[in-house]
């Protein structure tokens, strides 16, 4: 399955345009990207601090032939970053439920999914934002990032374009299980 690819330069929020575009376009499936993030979003209203270098992402799919819950899906969001970190970073990676990515007990990714309706369709949005080349210094809350636990630089469009592979590979994956059961 090949996602459709929205690129921008600056956005509020990779989820907020995401969401623009399900509601404006016949799009079932797509992937938004940003250098810029103005007003990223967190769990429970906090904001996502967007640095410059950084890794802004969202993922969107409607979920019309899913059976998996969304509880389900948080956690195969998680592994499917977590993934995508281990070919950068080769010791422990955790997932602190329900959806952050830790590494030495430090967050380098922060995942918030998002379900909307439109015509009587849901979508999933999964905005996931990758701290690359920095972090946030937030009191109280240890952050790290790729640079600074692997001492290389890594280009983001490399992680990106990875990132994108591995949710297109298990979308497909889901969406054949699904369509084989609908078919028995």
């Amino acid at each position: 399955m090949k996602l459709k690819k929205y690129s921008f330069k600056k956005v509020n929020s990779t989820n907020d345009t995401a969401i623009r575009i399900i509601k404006n376009s016949n799009c079932k499936f797509g992937m938004v990207t940003s250098d810029i993030q103005l007003n990223g979003k967190g769990q429970h209203g906090k904001k996502w601090i967007s640095l410059n270098g950084n890794l802004f992402v969202s993922f969107f799919y409607e979920l019309k032939n899913i059976k998996l819950t969304i509880s389900k899906l948080t956690k195969v969001n998680c592994l499917l970053v977590k993934k995508l970190i281990s070919i950068y970073y080769k010791k422990k990676i955790v997932i602190k439920q329900p959806n952050d990515i830790l590494i030495d007990k430090k967050k380098i990714c922060g995942i918030l999914q998002e379900v909307i309706t439109k015509l009587d369709n849901q979508y999933l949005i999964v905005g996931i934002g990758l701290n690359i080349t920095k972090d946030p210094k937030i009191k109280n809350y240890p952050t790290t990032n790729i640079y600074e636990l692997i001492n290389k630089q890594i280009d983001k469009l490399e992680v990106e374009n990875q990132l994108r592979l591995i949710f297109e590979k298990k979308l497909s994956e889901l969406f054949k299980i699904d369509l084989k059961l609908n078919s028995l």
